[in-house]
């Protein structure tokens, strides 16, 4: 509380509106079994747990409406989880999410959005906290992990050259934003048409916000194959 001021808040925008086909499940891969809860719920409750974020978004398919009551009824009682649909591509969804908020943006109510991968479980409060803490400071905040397994071509495509130490990363989420200029982007991003990798990219075209990259977590892996179930139930196995 500033001069009776409520201090501004952050908001946590988990993305769970894709199909994920490729883990090959009949459901959105989201909502299948980790450790004896649905992948999504993980995430969602390393966001409620986090300090500083006091909204907490769910972007969803209005088919999955079922299994979302499920997930916040059983696995996340008590949890304030405001429910938005999703578009037809990641960024109209996150674009749907910020136009959920927008009221709350332009009050100064919430002013930074980080916005996170459903399919991403193992996310830790710890790293929410800190995208949080270097989102506000620097005005946005990308983790991820060096990419030393990759090598770079030539110019003909044909031979192998090593790309510059330090200048390659693989990026996790959550990526975190100032919230207005986040909104003001993706609203420009619309209107032009454009559609970009994923949020930085999006940040990188229409806006000035210098982005910091931090250290990732090697256990923050994104469930994509059904392989990526079995890691993520050791990881949680382990931890327990």
């Amino acid at each position: 509380m500033v001069g009776g001021r409520r201090s501004p808040g952050a908001a946590g925008v988990v993305l769970a509106s894709g199909a994920g086909t490729r883990v090959g499940a009949a459901t959105n891969k989201v909502y299948l079994p980790l450790a004896g809860r649905s992948i999504v719920s993980w995430s969602l409750e390393a966001f409620a747990r986090a300090e500083g974020v006091d909204v907490l978004v769910l972007v969803t398919r209005p088919v999955d409406a079922d299994l979302v009551e499920r997930v916040c009824r059983d696995e996340l009682p008590g949890t304030a989880v405001e429910v938005v649909h999703g578009g037809r591509t990641r960024q109209e969804s996150e674009l749907f999410a910020l136009r959920h908020l927008r009221t709350r943006i332009e009050s100064d109510a919430i002013d930074t959005v980080l916005l996170h991968d459903g399919a991403r479980p193992l996310v830790s409060t710890g790293l929410i906290e800190t995208v949080l803490r270097v989102a506000r400071e620097y005005g946005g905040a990308l983790p991820g992990l060096e990419a030393h397994d990759i090598v770079a071509l030539d110019e003909t495509g044909e031979a192998v050259t090593a790309p510059e130490s330090g200048t390659l990363v693989r990026a996790q989420t959550p990526q975190g934003f100032r919230a207005a200029p986040l909104l003001g982007a993706y609203e420009k991003a619309e209107a032009e048409g454009f559609v970009g990798t994923d949020t930085a990219s999006c940040m990188e075209r229409f806006s000035d916000l210098p982005v910091r990259w931090l250290e990732g977590e090697e256990s923050n892996i994104k469930v994509t194959y059904p392989h990526d179930l079995v890691i993520a139930a050791q990881v949680l196995a382990e931890g327990a």
